[in-house]
């Protein structure tokens, strides 16, 4: 399952990260083991392809827990990482790390954009709760 791409077509596609993963987790509890091979929800963000695995809380913190499915580099493929929850959040531009860390584990070799996500579409300015409620 695929999240809607940050281009200029996302306004209209777009849902946050968790009714996304919500949305799968709902229908992948009801197919068969053999319907269980599929990954998602998953994002073809620059550094990669990020799936979101869930919504965790650890340490009293909310997080989404991520991991890259591909990317561009080989050392960052399945290895979890966690972002602040935010119920907004739509793409990974929007995500900041979880825990007080500064940046994602591949921000060094790869920088992200960030995006204001907290109830506003980045493309658009629309008022995200509004649209999606």
């Amino acid at each position: 399952m695929f999240i809607a791409r940050d281009t200029g077509a996302q306004h209209y596609f777009a849902i946050s990260l968790e009714k996304a993963w919500n949305i799968f987790r709902k229908a992948y509890q009801q197919v068969s083991g053999i319907a269980r091979t599929v990954r998602g929800p998953s994002m073809s963000a620059g550094p990669g392809k990020v799936q979101v695995i869930g919504v965790s809380e650890i340490a009293g913190e909310k997080i989404f827990v991520l991991q890259f499915i591909q990317a561009r580099n080989p050392d960052w493929v399945s290895r979890p990482f966690f972002a602040r929850y935010d119920p907004d959040a739509i793409w990974l531009d929007g995500l900041y790390p979880a825990f007080g860390k500064e940046k994602f584990f591949f921000e060094t070799e790869y920088p992200l954009p960030r995006k204001a996500t907290h109830g506003q579409r980045p493309a658009t300015g629309l008022n995200y709760n509004a649209v999606m409620n």
